[in-house]
């Protein structure tokens, strides 16, 4: 029993039956509207109920009104899926770590989590996402190049967009990972590995994945299949430990105020 407790006036029995309960407010259509965390919900049964009411009324039949009511809902929870981040909206992430995040957020039903928008602390570096899952755990970071101009490699060793050459870029992507890595094997006590890779959008990438200076490079469209067509090798306990050490030492780049 805790000191608080033990402090505290002897109450009569009747009282203390009294005060047992607190009265609990209930639920109502306009409380749950209030509240952010629900708006979406309220509007995608408004959209569903209002397809599903129009197109009943013109086709006559309570049957394809229902169905259009579904494909309505379906469609806003796709549509909100696309737009809508999980990075704080005032951040406003880059277009392409929007795309990347969208792909990774189908990952989750096979067991991946994900950190997006972690600093490395004691630097301006941020790792875009950083995927713990069954194959292993990743760092990727996403960019947005101009479509006009060619990536090429010359010798596995030089990455150029145009005339320009990426190796800054290539030498951050490993950084970031080396630092991720050496912090949540410290934070775990054991050795973990954090592969590093750059998801490029926007131009034609002639190649479907290509190690660089060690770092994996390859199309945006390509980062699901990239960590998912590797063997399996952490367990589930594996997956949240690490996920929960990440959290810790990868502080968020932006943090909610």
């Amino acid at each position: 029993m805790s000191d608080e407790s033990s402090d505290r006036p002897a109450t009569p029995p009747e009282e203390a039956a009294s005060t047992t309960y607190a009265p609990v407010e209930r639920a109502s259509l306009q409380a749950l509207a209030s509240r952010f965390d629900y708006r979406h919900l309220l509007r995608r049964a408004l959209v569903a109920l209002a397809a599903g009411l129009v197109v009943g009324f013109l086709l006559g039949g309570w049957r394809i009104g229902l169905t259009a009511a579904i494909v309505a809902a379906i469609a806003d929870t796709m549509y909100r899926a696309r737009s809508v981040s999980s990075v704080p909206a005032w951040r406003r992430p880059s277009a392409a770590e929007r795309r990347t995040e969208y792909q990774l957020k189908r990952l989750e039903r096979s067991g991946y989590r994900t950190l997006h928008a972690r600093a490395v602390p004691g630097s301006d570096a941020q790792i875009d996402h950083l995927v713990i899952g069954p194959t292993g755990v990743y760092a990727v970071d996403s960019e947005k190049w101009d479509k006009r101009l060619p990536v090429r490699v010359q010798s596995h060793r030089k990455l150029f967009h145009g005339p320009f050459n990426q190796k800054p870029r290539l030498d951050e992507a490993r950084w970031e990972a080396s630092q991720a890595s050496e912090l949540i094997g410290k934070a775990l006590g054991r050795e973990i590995q954090v592969v590093p890779s750059l998801a490029i959008y926007g131009p034609s990438i002639p190649w479907r994945i290509l190690n660089v200076r060690e770092v994996d490079v390859f199309s945006g469209s390509m980062v699901r299949k990239w960590i998912t067509k590797r063997e399996r090798s952490l367990t589930s306990a594996e997956i949240d430990s690490i996920y929960r050490a990440a959290e810790r030492v990868l502080p968020p780049r932006y943090p909610e105020s």
